[in-house]
């Protein structure tokens, strides 16, 4: 695997936003293994990018600036066209808040390098201990968005959605339209459904959070109704593009008429529910099964459809799609100019 990693290139995207009192620490914990560091100034008010410049001795660095703040998403993407732009092979994204252990990095890279996957993330949750250790509101909270976020994703095996430590094969990225991913706090979730819908291979990589002084810019009460937005638009986007436009299977079916029979069932026993509480008559036993008969097998049509789309995760990884082709590409190139 060592000299596997020596022959790849690898990157390193560090979104800057009032991150100087940490900066320092998290740059000088980077390995050797990564060959750039992008730095991205995302218009931050305390000139990030000058005071790395003005403390860097690493020849590695390299500082991005935004005029107008875009966001951490938005710096992200910065950083991986950048990477993308000048040859890299693997991207790596952590934060300059000292939360996120550089040294975890050859676990986000190495899943990738050996073709197994195209995407790793961090997984705060896979110790009971790091969970403990994690403010209960950022507990809760994370439950409910890993929730949503695997119905509109379609990565069911994945959890901690808002974990920022991430890495990607370059390959893949390239195929994304990042002027379409979300460049606020919900980028990690977007991409994610970006990812399925490219039919990309993503895994999980236990870590551990650290929390000290550092003061998060994530505010809860401003991002849960954006979130649950986002989730149900992406949700209902994938259906389109996986269920009816890219194929159309069971699946579909049942996912398009079970919802319709619980509607169906639930308002017709709501309406006669209304008229018996008025007129003193009691609904038939026909109307009450002609109520409840609907809603269970809408309900049972909805189970089989998530159970399909929990077995339909993407996996093959795209990266080997993306070579073979490259290879075909290539052959067919060599042909042509022998003929």
């Amino acid at each position: 695997m060592m000299e596997a990693i020596s022959k790849t290139s690898i990157a390193v995207v560090i979104p800057c936003y009032q991150v100087k009192s940490h900066i320092q620490q998290v740059l000088e914990a980077i390995p050797d293994l990564v060959n750039e560091i992008y730095c991205v100034d995302d218009a931050c008010p305390d000139k990030s990018g000058a005071f790395i410049e003005s403390i860097n001795r690493d020849k590695r660095v390299t500082v991005i600036r935004h005029q107008e703040n875009r966001g951490v998403g938005g710096a992200m993407l910065t950083g991986f066209g950048a990477a993308l732009e000048a040859g890299h092979d693997i991207a790596v994204k952590i934060d300059g808040d000292g939360q996120m252990d550089p040294q975890l990095i050859p676990l986000f890279i190495n899943p990738i390098i050996s073709g197994q996957v195209d995407y790793t993330k961090g997984n705060r949750f896979w110790d009971s201990r790091s969970i403990l250790e994690m403010p209960k509101v950022r507990v809760f909270g994370n439950a409910i968005l890993g929730f949503l976020n695997k119905f509109s994703s379609g990565y069911w095996r994945i959890m901690d959605p808002t974990n920022g430590y991430v890495a990607i094969h370059l390959s893949v990225f390239a195929l994304l339209d990042s002027s379409k991913i979300a460049n606020n706090y919900f980028f990690e979730s977007d991409i994610l459904f970006r990812l399925n819908v490219a039919r990309a291979v993503v895994q999980d990589i236990p870590m551990e959070a650290k929390y000290g002084t550092e003061v998060s810019n994530l505010k809860i009460h401003k991002i849960v109704f954006p979130f649950l937005a986002g989730h149900l638009r992406n949700a209902s986007k994938r259906f389109v593009y996986s269920y009816l436009l890219r194929d159309f299977s069971l699946a579909s079916i049942e996912f398009l008429l079970g919802p319709l029979l619980v509607c169906f069932g639930v308002l017709f026993g709501a309406w006669h529910w209304y008229l018996s509480s008025f007129s003193g008559l009691q609904a038939t036993p026909g109307q009450v099964m002609l109520a409840a008969l609907p809603m269970i097998g809408g309900l049972q049509l909805i189970l089989s459809a998530l159970n399909f789309d929990m077995t339909n995760e993407p996996r093959i990884p795209l990266q080997q799609t993306i070579r073979r082709s490259a290879a075909l590409k290539d052959n067919s190139s060599v042909d042509g100019g022998g003929k």
